[in-house]
């Protein structure tokens, strides 16, 4: 079963510009997530797909390049046009989406999630953190009563899906479009490794939480 991961990266980011490559403990940001995935067994190939082909000296070992349409990097570009063009020209059983914004997250993560769906017990899997507070979702408690407040610790909890990773099968993108199916393997992470870096501040925040591990460059 071939397993491809690959990482979409565009170089003209709007909210935090040139976040892909800004330095983070000593390495471009994008580099973090692409050397997490080389470390995951069971996946075959590791892809960068960027229309900028200025970034090959900087991925590290065991990384592909794989040139995309400039067309790709517009604001308007939607996920589904990069994954269908992906696809489109690298075949596989398999496919891990991860992104660059999410350096925290560990092989050992990807790796689980992978076997669980390999398995054949789930048909895909995603990153997602488990938030146990009282929510509202237009403009009602998601998952409380007004008129029964519960304490928090025996809430229900609620699950934000994270941009780290999705694992999903070529039968289930190609054929319905879907990058999670009807029985995923929900991989729950904590907040630090499902920190996703959209705004100057989750920058600021990456950049102490890494001082802190003194992670490696």
């Amino acid at each position: 079963m071939k397993t491809v991961a690959f990482v979409p990266i565009r170089l003209n980011s709007q909210r935090v510009a040139g976040k892909n490559l800004r330095p983070l403990s000593g390495s471009p940001l994008m580099c973090h997530i692409l050397r997490t995935l080389t470390q995951v067994e069971g996946i075959d190939e590791v892809y960068v797909y960027c229309s900028d082909e200025s970034i090959r000296p900087l991925l590290p070992d065991g990384v592909r390049f794989l040139r995309r349409d400039t067309s790709l990097d517009r604001d308007t570009t939607l996920g589904r046009e990069i994954y269908d063009a992906f696809t489109a020209e690298v075949k596989a059983d398999l496919y891990v989406l991860a992104h660059a914004t999410s350096p925290f997250i560990r092989p050992a993560t990807i790796a689980e999630a992978l076997a669980k769906v390999k398995s054949g017990e789930y048909d895909s899997s995603f990153s997602a953190e488990r938030i146990q507070t009282f929510a509202w979702y237009e403009g009602r408690p998601l998952n409380y009563r007004l008129d029964n407040i519960p304490r928090t610790q025996t809430i229900e909890p609620v699950y934000i899906e994270t941009s780290a990773f999705f694992i999903f099968s070529r039968e289930l993108w190609c054929g319905r479009g879907q990058r999670i199916g009807d029985r995923p393997w929900m991989a729950v992470v904590d907040r630090i490794e499902g920190l996703d870096i959209d705004y100057p501040e989750d920058f600021a925040m990456a950049e102490i939480i890494a001082a802190s591990r003194n992670l490696p460059q």
